[in-house]
This record gives structure tokens, C-alpha cells and sequence, in this order.
């Protein structure tokens, strides 16, 4: 096991400890913590992938800004195939070479040979991923909402690094990424791409942790509305509801309250109504905290 493990870091850009240090301090330390970082670690050191569970792109973006290294995103969505994952082959290039070959009095293998080359790919995330020259982060978001067919072409990835062209051969990777896969668990992901991975479910942050991330993205929010804030949305995500608010939607509530000059949560019942929007995102959640749970909620945040 060990020797497999030495053997997977060749060409391998490990977590310098700068990034480390970094990622323990400031605002990164709010986002890459306990098991979460435990994992950044490990995965850097074995070139194990990660499974995220909630605010899986907003460590994926601390994991790119502590390494200084680029962020590709892949999004997918029921139905995404190779072509739009992988690669594909730039159809429109390859005639106007064909034509250009023709008019010169080329044909056969040399042409060929020339409109299957790699100026003529054009490159997907995955495949953009493993041919950069330093080592990226590769974000593989909603992974669960993609078809099971779809992880097969993950396996080689996540295996080897390398990807296989039927006109080209088998592209190596260049460097490994730290790639980053996302559920929401909607479906089970197979055994085999689970096995290929480390797993992390990231918990809504603690009180102390959440009010930290607030005073990092609006510095100028006052201290006790920010309380207030941070103490109401976390009353509310112990409601029955459908969609419970993250930090993304705390965020929002925060800036709407800003904007509409709000300084206590008790003030104005309307704006407190009126502002709710960017927590409760389906008409049931909205039926089940009517204003007068609001108030309520709003009168014992602090």
C-alpha cells in the first residue's frame, strides 16, 4: 500500500506548505478546517480525489486561491457526454484543412494525420484538467446529477490521468489536478468512483465560524445586526423546511438588509417580510415561517 501511495505522487504538485499555512489562517481557515483539510492533505499526498458535501465550490475556490493555481470547473447535468466533458473534435477546422490540403495536392495519411492532431482538439475540462503544466484544481460539480454511464468516463481519469483518443492514442497527464467532485445526493454514487475517493460531508458552519465568514465578506455590516443575522438564520434552519437556507442565501439576507438600511431585525417587520425572499426559496417553505415565526425567530436572534 505504501509503496502505491509513493508511487502516485510522481509528477505530482503536492500542498506546498505555504498554501498549509495559508489554509489554516484567515479567511481560508473559515472554509478548509477540520476534516475538510484533513482531506486537502491527504488527497495531495495519496492523488486522491475528494467528495464534497455542502459549500463544496466555495473550498474548491480556497483550495485554488491557497495553491495558486487555476479553478476548472465542470458542471454536470442529466445527459453531459464526453463530447462536452472530455473532448471533442473541432469539425469546422478539419474542412477548411481538408479543403486548404486538397487545393495544394495533398491527401491520404499526411492529411490525416495533421486534422487528427491536438491542434485540432478542442479540449473540455477533463481533458484540460490533466494537460496543464501546473497542477489545477478541477471542480466536478453535481456529480450525482449526471447519468451513471457518465462515471465510467471519470474512472480513467480519476484511475490514471490519462484519457484515452481513439485517433490520437492515450494523452497523459501533464500534471495531476486536485480534483474536487460535488453531490447532493440525489442518487448513489457507484462503488467504484466512491472507492477512488475521499469522502467529506462539510457541516453549516458553527455560530462563531458563520459570523466570521459574514465580517470577511461585508466588513462594513454593523456587529449587532450581524449577530442578529447570523442567529436568525441559524433558528431557522432548525424549521421544517424543503430547502433549509446555506451560507450563500445568509449572505443574501445580509446584503438585503444592508441595502435597505436596516439596523436591528426588530425595526420593521415589512423589510423583515419583505427580505425572507433569500432564505425560503420554495412557496412551501415560505408557508411554513409566516411573518408572525419571523418575529419570533428575529426577537431571540442575538
Amino acid at each position: 500500500m505504501e509503496r502505491d501511495r509513493r508511487a502516485g505522487l510522481k509528477n505530482h504538485q503536492l500542498m506546498p506548505k505555504t498554501a498549509l499555512a495559508k489554509a489554516r489562517t484567515g479567511p481560508l481557515h473559515i472554509l478548509i478546517t477540520g476534516f475538510s483539510l484533513a482531506c486537502s492533505i491527504a488527497s495531495t499526498a495519496w492523488a486522491h480525489s475528494r467528495v464534497l458535501e455542502l459549500y463544496p465550490k466555495k473550498i474548491a475556490r480556497a483550495l485554488s486561491a491557497a495553491l495558486g493555481t487555476k479553478l476548472i470547473r465542470l458542471q454536470c447535468y442529466e445527459g453531459l457526454d464526453a463530447a462536452h466533458a472530455i473532448y471533442e473534435w473541432n469539425y469546422q477546422r478539419q474542412l477548411l484543412a481538408i479543403r486548404a490540403a486538397a487545393e495544394d495536392g495533398k491527401t491520404g495519411k499526411l492529411v490525416e494525420d495533421r486534422i487528427f492532431s491536438e491542434e485540432f482538439l478542442l479540449q473540455r475540462p477533463l481533458l484540460q484538467a490533466i494537460r496543464q503544466e501546473v497542477s489545477p484544481v478541477l471542480l466536478i460539480d453535481e456529480i450525482d446529477r449526471a447519468d451513471q454511464e457518465f462515471e465510467a468516463y471519470l474512472l480513467e481519469v480519476l484511475s490514471d490521468f490519462q484519457i484515452s483518443i481513439p485517433e490520437l492514442g492515450t494523452l497523459t497527464a501533464l500534471s495531476r489536478p486536485h480534483v474536487i467532485l460535488t453531490s447532493n445526493g440525489t442518487r448513489d454514487l457507484s462503488d467504484a468512483l466512491r472507492r477512488r475517493c475521499i469522502y467529506a460531508y462539510v457541516e453549516y458552519p458553527d455560530r462563531k465560524t458563520e459570523l466570521a465568514i459574514l465580517a470577511s465578506r461585508c466588513p462594513d455590516l454593523d456587529t449587532h445586526l450581524a449577530a442578529q443575522i447570523v442567529g436568525f438564520v441559524q433558528a431557522l434552519r432548525k424549521e421544517e423546511l424543503e430547502k433549509v437556507p446555506g451560507v450563500a442565501e445568509m449572505l443574501d439576507f445580509a446584503a438585503a438588509l444592508a441595502g435597505l438600511g436596516l439596523n436591528d431585525l426588530n425595526d420593521d417587520p415589512e423589510i423583515l417580510r419583505a427580505t425572507l425572499v433569500t432564505l425560503l426559496k420554495t412557496q412551501c417553505d415560505r408557508a411554513t415561517v409566516p411573518i408572525e415565526v419571523a418575529q419570533r425567530l428575529a426577537g431571540k436572534a442575538a
